[in-house]
Parts: C-alpha cells; structure tokens; sequence
C-alpha cells in the first residue's frame, strides 16, 4: 500500500462510520431489517466491524483480511439497503431515490476497498 495520504481515507471512513453505531445505535435500529433477529447486537457488532476492519485496513500483514472482510460486509449490508427500499416505514423517511443510489454506491465502496490490494 502506497503511504500516501488518501490511502488514509478509506480506514478514517470506517472508524468514523463504526463509531457512530455506538453513538447514535437508534438510527440503526430504525433501519434494521424485521427478519433479522438481535437488532441492537447486530448494530454494535456490525460497527466493531466496520472499526476492526478499518483499523487492519491500515497494518500491511492484515490488509488483504481486511479488504475481503469490507467487500464481505458491504454486501451484507447490501440486505439493509433492499429492505429500505421495501415500504415507506421501512424507509425511515429517506427519499427512495437516495436509497436506490445507496445500492451502486456500495460497489462503488466495496471497488475502493479492492483498491487496497
């Protein structure tokens, strides 16, 4: 990995995401999928995740872990982001065409991951 600085964006762009599990866990909640069961769990382990992996992003002997387990969770999360799209509670009031560009988006975040290899 080259040391250059935006190298550093991707890894400060999960810390910060997963962070915010802990700091705000209700505005994941309200997006979490019925069928899925241990809502609260899910939202704080998905956020260690989204930190652990960020941070491994960032040590040489665990980036390729790292960017497998990134692309790994973001089609994960690919299940939340169909199920926004399923009704208007679902939706938590974000507009549908928000939703339907948040689905390219997360290939377009799995592809940055790739990046890293």
């Amino acid at each position: 990995m080259n040391s250059s600085w935006h190298f550093y964006v991707l890894p400060i762009v999960l810390v910060l995401a997963g962070i915010m599990h802990f700091i705000k866990p209700k505005v994941y909640l309200r997006i979490m999928p019925r069928y899925l069961p241990y809502h609260k769990l899910l939202v704080y382990l998905s956020g260690i995740a989204e930190i652990g992996l960020g941070l491994a992003l960032c040590i040489p002997a665990l980036k390729t872990f790292a960017v497998y387990g990134i692309i790994a969770m973001l089609l994960v999360f690919l299940l939340v982001h169909f199920y926004m799209l399923s009704g208007e509670k679902e939706s938590a009031g974000i507009p549908k065409w928000i939703l339907v560009i948040r689905i390219p988006l997360q290939f377009g975040l799995m592809y940055w991951a790739w990046w890293y290899l």
